[in-house]
Formats: C-alpha cells, sequence, structure tokens
C-alpha cells in the first residue's frame, strides 16, 4: 500500500515537473523604429471633441516613456500609431430615494494598430481595447466623487499607458490577432 502512495505521488509530482507553463517570448520593435507618428484620432460617437483630448494623451504618454520621438508628420516617421474611438456609453448604475443618479459607468471602447513604415506591415492590431471607469456624481456626493470629464480623463490615461506599453514592452500574445511577424 505504501509503494503504492509513494509511486502515486511521485507520479503527480513528475507530472507537474513537466508541465511548464506557455510563455512565449515577447516580440519587440525593431530598432530601427525611433519615431513614431501618432494619426489624429479618429472618433466615430456622436460625442464632440473626444478626439482632441485623446490624441494629446497619447502624445504625452509616448513624450513622457521617451523611448520613441513623436514626430509631426508621417513621412518623417519609422511607425505610425493608429486609433479609432468605437464606442462611448454613460451608463447610470445607482439611483438615490428620489431616482437621482448617485453612480455612472463610463464604458470607452476603441481600435488601435501599429504600422512598421519601412517595411509596411502592421506590427500588432489591438481591437476593442476597452476603458471602464466607474464613478459617483460630484454634485450628488461632493468629496470624493468625479464629473463625466473627469472620468474620461482617467480612462485617456490608462488607455494611453496601455497604448504606449503595447507598443514598447512587446506585443503579439498567444491568443491574440496580431500579425506576429517582425523583420529583423
Amino acid at each position: 500500500m505504501k509503494k503504492l502512495i509513494l509511486l502515486f505521488v511521485s507520479s503527480v509530482l513528475f507530472l507537474f515537473a513537466c508541465a511548464a507553463p506557455y510563455d512565449p517570448a515577447p516580440q519587440l520593435l525593431p530598432s530601427y523604429i525611433q519615431k513614431v507618428y501618432i494619426r489624429p484620432v479618429v472618433n466615430n460617437t456622436n460625442q464632440y471633441g473626444l478626439e482632441d483630448k485623446f490624441t494629446k494623451q497619447i502624445i504625452d504618454e509616448f513624450m513622457q516613456d521617451g523611448r520613441l520621438s513623436v514626430v509631426s508628420s508621417e513621412g518623417e516617421a519609422d511607425g505610425v500609431l493608429v486609433c479609432e474611438i468605437k464606442r462611448y456609453v454613460l451608463q447610470p448604475l445607482t439611483y438615490d430615494a428620489n431616482m437621482v443618479t448617485e453612480q455612472y459607468k463610463l464604458w470607452i471602447l476603441i481600435n488601435a494598430y501599429f504600422v512598421d513604415k519601412h517595411e509596411n506591415v502592421t506590427l500588432w492590431i489591438e481591437p476593442n481595447m476597452e476603458g471602464i471607469q466607474i464613478y459617483a456624481d460630484s454634485v450628488k456626493v461632493g468629496f470624493g466623487g468625479m464629473t463625466e470629464d473627469q472620468a474620461r480623463v482617467q480612462i485617456w490615461e490608462k488607455l494611453s499607458r496601455d497604448i504606449v506599453k503595447r507598443t514598447l514592452r512587446g506585443f503579439g500574445n498567444a491568443g491574440g490577432i496580431s500579425e506576429k511577424k517582425v523583420q529583423d
């Protein structure tokens, strides 16, 4: 009986030792991409002015990182970032006794992709990136609440960081639809 238990335990341990997790190597930008152009964001929603603030936030995030130079024309660039705002949904979540909204959920959906201008290939595509911010109405709650504009700023900051991270720290994943083609 002891031998059977020992055999079972050693078999289980052996299987766990052999089952290494799948960890693909990150795909990094080719070294010749040093300058990036950020196309003005396209706004496909009925909310006016979203594209300007989001474009500015993306540019600021790339400049703050400093690894790529942001250029003012596509002709100067080695790579081009393209973003499109697809959806903008402001949803009331909770109400007080008088049916006045106390809490909201702001949900913004974007598409983004990055193009290698030298090889004329899309390095990564990120469809349906989402930014979500749940917040209490500042008028109703007062201290600790925020306005819709402040919630939008939070989402722009998060999405911009995600875009820079996706571009600089590795792109392509085991379950995504990204083109995993990088020329050396």
